[in-house]
């Protein structure tokens, strides 16, 4: 295979840290690589060395030429007077993408329908755009360009979990060509697993390479730590309980590496799974009592914008809830409606007596006042001592657990990266000790090993967990269970998890999209165009009036149905809250549950072919 790019003992100095040290590495052509590492630790700076927009200290970096390339940065630094049409398709007339398959499959994929387009049209001024509309547009831009060698810095920041899975299949599936590469960094370890032949871990001014994606990081850095056992064994302890996740897998996991399967098998055997539910939901209870949230047939509108219709939604001592969405769906808005900061146009929230929560949010407003002090004062004076996992924990050793050791532990506030700051809060957030834990995207600015960091605190924190992310992989691994926010004002709960949502999506556009041909037809006169319903086009009649009030009558059907189960559901956690210490009750409710959960879903099936006839 060809050479895109590569390194001959590049060495590379900030300040005092050496980021690279006699670095030698490469890009062939087909691979593609994601790269990890701390924050801080030189990603970014290697990105930019390949890109040659930084220069090195000593060694060379080889191009070969006719290779082109192209980056996307962590800002979207983008003209604010230009139109989306300038920024994505420059001087390509509209006969020219138009006719292109490749670049209308990334308009389509990143900026939508573009006649309706959220993003406004292809001669909207982007301005005022979002960052989440920015990140589509400049990702939108580079792809459309496709250069040789693709270097992605964070692509999936401000992505939602639909723009984060177009990316990963567009990447993985659709974007390779001869002559093509692509290097990544990313915190996300859905998004490696999905996109990732290879992995490059940067840390102490080396770079390690990996066959495979996260999976394969995990188990090759595992093994290495086992092996030379040069890594303390609380590392080793992560990293185990990291496998033993892998090995069980997760409902969207990617398939995983055979290659060494006997030696991974060998390290998780005795390995327990990350927490004991049984054991969560007895102390949880304990802590809560059998109430924690009920929303009850709640309505919430902001402006003209209905965000929950009567929507009904119960949480429990222990639970673990994890929120998906579109961007825009109300995702945050529902976090501060159960917290009592939004009010309901109707319906009713009922908090349980012993409900004392926390809430991470996206901005961490909450450590402008503690600025100027250092990170162990702005812990302890919430709290010196706390008790997870049935032990006491002192605030130094779990700032210890979660990046904060040694003299950084004594660092100002104002200094911290956004990472750390993040860190911080969340720290502070369980001195606190709440029985019920909010967080708000907890993910951004996070490396992959403090995120495995938080995700083996909370393995041992008892009490109620609502996590709104973006991030497949973190969801799977803290929750239990995913509910969705489709942005039709319905709340819907997802057993087949975030792989179930994206079919829901999916099916919901498409009949967003027939629904709209139907009215232009009839805005034209009533005939029916192509796409629309003509018959003799090969596309669906449009139902006649004994169909239409079949579906009317499995609409309801359907939807009392739905209602049943959902009592069914109430009164198994209920019950489940009521058995908690009875293992056996315990085991026998949580198969009924599952058993609702399926039902729920072929339900919601029914429900969507129904309603599409009727519109």
């Amino acid at each position: 295979m060809a050479n895109l790019i590569s390194t001959d003992g590049v060495h590379l100095v900030a300040g005092t840290q050496v980021l690279l040290d006699d670095v030698s590495l490469g890009v062939l052509d087909g691979e593609r690589i994601g790269v990890l590492g701390r924050n801080g630790g030189g990603k970014t700076s290697l990105l930019r060395v390949l890109l040659g927009t930084r220069d090195v200290d000593a060694g060379r970096v080889l191009r070969p030429a006719g290779v082109t390339m192209g980056m996307l940065a962590q800002a979207d630094v983008l003209d604010p007077g230009a139109t989306v049409r300038d920024v994505v398709l420059g001087d390509l007339a509209e006969h020219e993408w138009a006719s292109h398959a490749r670049i209308r499959e990334i308009m389509t994929g990143l900026l939508g329908d573009l006649d309706a387009s959220a993003l406004g049209g292809l001669d909207s001024v982007i301005g005022a755009k979002s960052g989440g509309e920015l990140r589509r547009l400049a990702l939108a831009a580079l792809l459309v360009a496709d250069p040789d060698l693709i270097l992605l810095d964070e692509p999936t920041n401000h992505l939602d979990v639909e723009g984060v899975a177009w990316l990963a299949a567009y990447l993985a599936q659709r974007r390779p060509r001869p002559g093509s590469g692509l290097l990544f960094v990313t915190h996300d370890r859905w998004f490696l697993d999905a996109v990732a032949t290879g992995t490059w871990e940067v840390g102490e001014g080396q770079v390690h390479s990996y066959d495979g994606g996260y999976a394969a990081y995990v188990l090759a850095r595992a093994e290495r730590s086992r092996v030379a056992a040069v890594t303390e064994e609380r590392r080793n302890n992560l990293l185990r309980k990291e496998l033993a996740w892998l090995q069980r897998g997760a409902p969207a996991r990617t398939s995983k590496p055979r290659f060494r399967i006997d030696a991974a098998e060998a390290l998780v055997a005795n390995e327990p799974p990350p927490r004991d539910s049984v054991e969560m939901v007895r102390f949880a209870t304990t802590r809560l009592g059998k109430d924690v949230f009920d929303l009850v047939d709640a309505t919430i509108q902001l402006g003209d914008r209905v965000l929950l219709d009567e929507v009904t939604w119960r949480i429990g001592p222990g639970d673990r809830f994890g929120v998906v969405g579109v961007n825009g769906a109300g995702k945050s808005t529902l976090l501060r409606a159960l917290m009592g900061e939004v009010s309901l146009e109707s319906g009713r929230l009922k908090t349980g007596k012993t409900v004392r929560w926390a809430y991470l949010s996206q901005d961490l407003r909450e450590l402008e006042a503690a600025a100027g002090k250092k990170v162990i004062d702005a812990i302890t004076e919430v709290r010196s001592f706390t008790i997870l996992g049935g032990k006491e924990i002192s605030a130094s050793q779990l700032a210890t657990r979660l990046g904060f050791t040694g003299g950084r532990q004594q660092s100002r506030v104002g200094d911290l990266s956004g990472g750390e700051r993040r860190r911080l809060q969340f720290l502070r957030l369980l001195m606190d000790e709440p029985n019920v834990l909010m967080l708000d995207e907890p993910t951004n600015d996070l490396d992959i090993d403090t995120l495995t960091s938080m995700e083996d605190v909370l393995d041992g924190w008892a009490g109620t967990l609502i996590v709104v992310s973006h991030d497949r992989y973190l969801l799977e691994r803290m929750t239990d269970r995913q509910v969705a926010l489709l942005g039709d004002g319905a709340l819907r709960d997802l057993p087949g998890g975030v792989d179930q949502y994206l079919q829901l999506r999916r099916e919901l556009v498409d009949h967003r999209s027939r629904a709209a041909v139907r009215e232009a037809d009839r805005a034209r006169g009533g005939a029916p165009s192509a796409a629309g319903g003509s018959v003799g086009a090969g596309a669906a009649p449009t139902a006649s009036a004994a169909e239409l009030r079949e579906a009317r009558k499995a609409v309801a059907r359907v939807e009392k149905s739905l209602a049943r189960v959902g009592e069914r559901e109430t009164r198994v956690h209920e019950q489940m809250a009521a058995q908690a210490t009875d293992a056996h009750a315990m085991t026998r409710l949580s198969a009924e549950l599952a058993q609702l959960h399926e039902e729920r879903e072929g339900l919601e099936l029914e429900w969507l072919e129904a309603a599409e006839t009727i519109e």
